[in-house]
């Protein structure tokens, strides 16, 4: 179903848009889809797509490069954070970022009467509250990504390997029932 949407080897090596990326492009578990290479598209695109905010296909893409994943796999697997998951998966990697390490000690710093003084104090105020909040937001976001990664990675392959039972199995099952209504044990 999904081969009928990947660009073949030849429109791919006649590419002008690809051209730049030489030979490394042509490698076949870019493109094929097969157990190994896709299973490492998912996790490739799982783990960018929660670590990296902006350029998450790019980023897939390059690391799909590196590490023979299927291309297509890893930049479609990094849709899993998308404008509508944003929300609840920063909300969660704060939660978790901030559950393991340890509270930050509050800074006040004494506010002058100056307005400049004031309005200096308030940047330097929202810098510590941005730093307080990015920490465990990394750390959260780092530890979702290495575990969606790790886990879409062995779900594929137990996927795909139950898939491959059960095909056998329905094909022993035929064989089966054929050789029952010949007759023959």
């Amino acid at each position: 179903m999904i081969k009928r949407y990947i660009p073949t080897r030849e429109s791919v090596k006649q590419s002008r848009v690809l051209r730049w990326l030489g030979p490394r492009i042509h490698d076949p578990l870019l493109w094929h889809i097969n157990r190994n290479s896709v299973a490492r598209g998912v996790a490739i695109g799982a783990f960018f797509g929660f670590m990296v905010p902006v350029a998450q296909i790019p980023a897939a893409a390059v690391a799909a490069l590196a590490f023979r994943a299927n291309l297509w796999i890893a930049a479609i697997a990094t849709l899993v954070s998308n404008p509508f998951t944003y929300g609840p998966i920063y909300f969660f990697a704060y939660r978790l970022g901030s559950a393991i390490l340890p509270p930050a000690a509050s800074t006040s710093a004494v506010v002058d009467d100056d307005h400049a003084t004031a309005m200096l104090q308030w940047l330097v105020d929202a810098l510590h509250w941005l730093t307080g909040i990015g920490r465990p937001l990394v750390l959260g976001m780092f530890l979702m990504a290495v575990t969606a990664a790790i886990i879409g990675y062995f779900s594929v392959l137990g996927l795909w390997r139950l898939n491959v039972v059960l095909k056998r199995r329905r094909q022993r099952n035929q064989r089966l029932a054929v050789r029952r209504s010949d007759g023959t044990p």
